[in-house]
């Protein structure tokens, strides 16, 4: 039986990775930190045939506990500081965690493997926030990185980290760079969980409006459920290397506004949403568009879900949610 350590394991992508391992016979273990982390009871409710190990990826040493404890044979890093806005306001921290975490879960892992640097295979999960101030459109693997916050500076930070440690002590280190991708168990800090919450919201009375920052934005969005399927082929292949997971397409704020507020029969959402500087990045990223051809290709990835079913699907859960709060 396969064995698998999933860092961030309280994330969508985690509790969708850990739902794929499962389905293939894997053993998993997931790293919480903190005796009182406030996600446990989900992970416990969503997936509870995980293991769960106690670490934190600022402190090395518990990383080397958590190794020897699952004993795996394939690592996915995929814990992080993840929501950019809050990078600002917490450049140091993001840098800890989203940044040097990922040395530390490297070279915990290397030590761990002693001199057999393929015995475990290691995921590192990196962003299309890396590209930053966009160099090439579509971006791949090749594009200049020019990150615009501390989340996507520390990203790249861990990108290379990575790159690496694959050639200096040849292990099997791949990253991901995925582009949004998102999905119902999205965190409602994050802009398409915020619209379709409210958007559900104003449809049961329980909201009158949204407020959101630059609706002119424009971001490749995908459904996470397909996209760790494309981590798990990065760790089968002979030779680990980097791959855009993308679906090649592009929508602004508004297009995902046109789509949720339809999808409740609201035409024109123009009385419902308000703009709000505060909601502003500082340096904002405006078109992010990912080149998926290398991951088709040698991965055989392919996604499943468009952006018109994601917004649906996420709108109904929302819907399923909210109606059940306004009956309380």
């Amino acid at each position: 039986m396969a064995r698998a350590l999933i860092t961030g394991i309280t994330g969508q992508d985690g509790l969708y990775l850990s739902e794929l391992l499962l389905s293939k016979g894997y053993e998993v273990y997931g790293l919480i930190r903190g005796q009182n982390n406030p996600k446990l009871d989900l992970v416990r409710e969503t997936v509870p045939d995980v293991k769960l190990v106690t670490g934190d990826l600022t402190d090395l040493s518990s990383l080397l506990r958590a190794l020897q404890v699952a004993q795996p044979d394939e690592v996915y890093n995929l814990g992080a500081i993840s929501f950019v806005a809050y990078s600002w306001e917490n450049a140091t921290l993001t840098s800890d965690v989203t940044g040097k975490g990922v040395l530390n879960i490297l070279e915990a892992v290397r030590l761990y493997s002693n001199d057999d640097p393929s015995k475990v295979r290691f995921y590192q999960a990196s962003s299309s926030e890396m590209f930053g101030k966009v160099q090439e459109v579509p971006q791949r693997e090749s594009t200049l990185l020019w990150p615009r916050s501390p989340y996507g500076v520390a990203k790249v930070f861990g990108h290379y980290m990575t790159i690496n440690y694959r050639e200096s002590y040849g292990m099997h280190a791949s990253s991901g760079i995925l582009f949004n991708h998102e999905s119902p168990r999205r965190g409602p800090e994050f802009v398409t969980r915020k619209v379709t919450q409210a958007v559900a919201r104003i449809k049961l009375g329980l909201q009158d409006d949204l407020v959101l920052g630059n609706l002119d934005a424009k971001r490749d969005w995908g459904f996470a459920g397909d996209y760790v399927e494309a981590m798990w082929l990065m760790l089968q292949q002979p030779e680990a290397d980097d791959y855009v997971v993308a679906t090649g397409e592009t929508h602004s704020i508004r297009d995902l506004l046109d789509h949720a507020f339809a999808h409740v029969g609201i035409e024109d959402w123009s009385g419902y949403v308000k703009q709000d500087p505060r909601f502003m990045r500082p340096a904002e990223v405006e078109l992010l568009i990912g080149d998926p051809a290398k991951a088709h290709e040698k991965l055989g990835w392919e996604r499943k879900v468009d952006f018109p079913g994601l917004v649906g699907m996420m709108v109904e859960n929302d819907l399923r949610e909210q109606s059940g709060h306004a009956g309380r």
